[in-house]
């Protein structure tokens, strides 16, 4: 059973609100999702040129939400590795939506665009085996309901 800690309000919206609402937010989940970015330094390079103190924030924050986890890479020693949880997983669809709505009414750069229309074109079988993939590139084993 989910523990439930004493809210403003329990509307979905406002409640999926706390945790994804700003847009650094959803640009790191994007980056990790459509980059493939596992790195401080890979986020930091982002076009959008995210201040390191907000990405700092923003990872802790959606560590603490279970969105992301890290872990020192076995590689190089001394980096950290940021990797999805299901929950992050489980955001895809919704910033695939987003995607479909700027398609609609904004002017999107053509390449983002290309690969918007070809995830959405492939409906909902696309995207399930893309988040198949990322649970495997994340080595997420269990499925958070």
């Amino acid at each position: 059973m989910i523990e439930m800690k004493k809210q403003k309000s329990y509307c979905p919206q406002y409640l999926a609100l706390e945790v994804i609402g700003d847009k650094w937010t959803l640009l790191i989940i994007r980056d990790m999702i459509i980059s493939g970015k596992r790195y401080f330094g890979e986020f930091l390079k982002s076009k959008e040129k995210i201040a390191s103190n907000i990405l700092t924030n923003r990872l802790q924050s959606l560590e603490n939400e279970g969105v992301i986890y890290k872990k020192k890479d076995k590689e190089h020693k001394q980096k950290i590795i940021y990797l999805l949880t299901q929950k992050g997983i489980d955001l895809f669809p919704i910033l695939m939506e987003n995607a479909r709505w700027s398609l609609k009414y904004k002017p999107v750069d053509k390449n983002d665009a290309k690969m918007a229309k070809s995830i959405l074109d492939g409906g909902t079988d696309k995207m399930k085996f893309i988040m198949e993939e990322l649970k495997k590139k994340h080595n997420v084993k269990i499925e958070i309901p």
